[in-house]
C-alpha cells in the first residue's frame, strides 16, 4: 500500500505532520478525523528505486529482544499500547524495523489489535512471538508476556552470537591459508620454474604436479573463480530449497564434529520455547508446533511434528520426544519428572539453562579441536608447496657435483 505524507490542525490549533499507509486518500482524512485532526494537505511519497542502493537493514534477534524488552518497561510502567509504538517507531534504530513498527502503530490506530497487527509482518516478527503476545491480550497479562519474550530473544542471540564468535577464527585460519597457497602458486612458484627448465634435471613428481597446478591457476584462473562463484551460488541455491534445507539440516545432527553442538543447541531452544509458551498460558499442541518452528532445524522440526502427532492421540510427551532420537536422553527424563509433578514449564526452564551452558562447554571443545586440525592441513599442503620447491635444487646440486 502507498505512502501519504499529511499535514493536519488538531484541536488546540497547533499543526501536526506525518506519514500513514493506507489504500487511498480517503482513508488517510478519516483517520485523521477519527482522532480530531483537520487535513490541510495529504501527499502520497514516492516509492523508492529498484536501484536504490542502500536497502533497509536486516531485522535481527537482538532487534527483537531490544523491543520486546523496551516494551515490557513501557507497559510495566504504564504506558498504553498505542504509546508504546509510538515511542518506539521514533527511537528504534534499525531502519526496517522503524518502518514495520509505524505501519503496525497505524493498524492498531485503525482498529486492530497488537497481534492481529504484528500477524501482518510474519517476515519480521515470529510466529512464537504473535501468538505469545494474543495469549497475553486474552489474558491480560501482555507486560508478563512481553518480559518472557525479552528474555527468550536475549537467550536466543546470546547462543547465536557464541556460535558466530567460534567461527570467527577458523574462517579466518582458512582465508589465510587459501591466501597463502595461492600466492606460493601464482608468484613464488614461477620464480623458479624458469631454473628448473634451464637445470635439464628431471623433475620429481611432486613439482610437476606443482607446476601443472601453478600454470592452471596463472592461465584459467577467471575461468576458475566463475566456476568457484557458480558453485557457491548453486550450492546456496540448493540450500535454500526445501529439500536442500531439510538434507543439510539432517547432516548438522549426523556429522560426528558438530552432532554434539547441534543437538545441544536444538535441546536447549526446545526447552526455553516449550517453557515460554507453556508459561504464556498456550494449549501444549499449540506450543509443540510453535516450537517445530523455533528450534532452526527443519529436520529436527519434522520429528517435533511427529511426537505432536502422538500427543494429539493422547500419549504423554516424553515418550514421543524420546522415539524422536533428537535429543539427549536426559530431556525426556526431565520431561517426565515435570509431568508427573505438574512442574513441567519450570522443569523446561531449568533444562534450558542447563544446555546454554552446555552448548557454552561443546562450543569451547570444537574450537579446540578445529584449531590444531586445521593448523595440521595448512602445514601438509605448505609442506608439501615447500618440498615440491626444493626438491628439484637437490637433484640440480648432485648433478653439478
Amino acid at each position: 500500500m502507498p505512502i501519504y505524507q499529511y499535514k493536519a490542525v488538531n484541536i488546540g490549533g497547533e499543526n501536526i505532520e506525518g506519514s500513514y499507509t493506507a489504500k487511498n486518500k480517503n482513508e488517510v482524512i478519516m483517520m485523521l478525523k477519527q482522532n480530531n485532526n483537520y487535513p490541510v494537505s495529504i501527499q502520497e511519497k514516492e516509492s523508492k528505486s529498484v536501484l536504490d542502493l542502500k536497502p533497509l537493514s536486516r531485522v535481527k534477534t537482538k532487534d527483537i529482544a531490544i523491543f520486546c524488552r523496551q516494551f515490557y518497561a513501557m507497559l510495566n510502567s504504564g504506558v498504553p499500547i498505542i504509546s508504546c509504538l509510538d515511542i518506539l517507531r521514533q527511537q528504534v534504530e534499525n531502519k526496517k524495523l522503524k518502518q514495520v513498527i509505524a505501519e503496525v502503530y497505524e493498524e492498531v490506530q485503525k482498529g486492530q489489535t497488537f497481534s492481529e497487527a504484528l500477524k501482518n509482518h510474519p517476515s519480521i516478527f515470529p510466529q512464537l512471538m504473535v501468538y505469545m503476545i494474543a495469549a497475553g491480550e486474552t489474558s491480560g497479562s501482555l507486560d508478563i508476556i512481553m518480559d518472557r519474550l525479552a528474555v527468550h530473544y536475549e537467550k536466543e542471540n546470546r547462543i547465536n552470537n557464541k556460535i558466530k564468535s567460534a567461527m570467527v577464527y577458523p574462517s579466518i585460519l582458512t582465508f589465510v591459508s587459501i591466501a597463502v597457497v595461492i600466492f606460493l602458486l601464482t608468484f613464488v612458484m614461477p620464480t623458479f620454474l624458469g631454473m628448473f627448465e634451464g637445470s635439464g634435471v628431471a623433475l620429481p613428481l611432486p613439482t610437476r604436479i606443482l607446476l601443472i597446478i601453478s600454470n592452471g591457476l596463472k592461465q584459467f584462473w577467471h575461468v576458475l573463480l566463475f566456476i568457484v562463484i557458480l558453485s557457491g551460488y548453486g550450492l546456496r541455491r540448493y540450500i535454500n530449497s526445501i529439500d536442500g534445507r531439510y538434507n543439510f539440516d539432517r547432516l548438522k545432527l549426523r556429522l560426528p564434529m558438530i552432532k554434539i553442538l547441534n543437538q545441544k543447541i536444538i535441546t536447549a531452544r526446545f526447552s526455553r520455547t516449550l517453557s515460554t509458551l507453556l508459561g504464556s498460558g498456550i494449549p501444549l499442541l499449540q506450543s509443540l508446533e510453535n516450537v517445530a518452528n523455533a528450534v532452526g532445524n527443519t529436520y529436527a522440526a519434522q520429528g517435533i511434528m511427529e511426537a505432536r502427532e502422538d500427543v494429539k492421540k493422547g500419549v504423554d510427551i516424553a515418550t514421543p520426544i524420546r522415539k524422536t532420537g533428537l535429543f539427549p536422553p536426559m530431556l525426556d527424563n526431565m520431561i517426565n519428572i515435570g509431568e508427573e509433578s505438574g512442574t513441567l514449564e519450570e522443569i523446561l526452564d531449568k533444562t534450558a539453562n542447563f544446555y546454554d551452558d552446555e552448548v557454552d562447554l561443546a562450543i569451547q571443545k570444537m574450537t579446540t579441536l578445529l584449531e590444531p586440525i586445521m593448523i595440521v592441513i595448512m602445514a601438509v599442503i605448505i609442506g608439501f608447496i615447500v618440498i615440491a620447491m626444493i626438491l628439484p635444487m637437490f637433484d640440480m646440486l648432485h648433478t653439478v657435483h
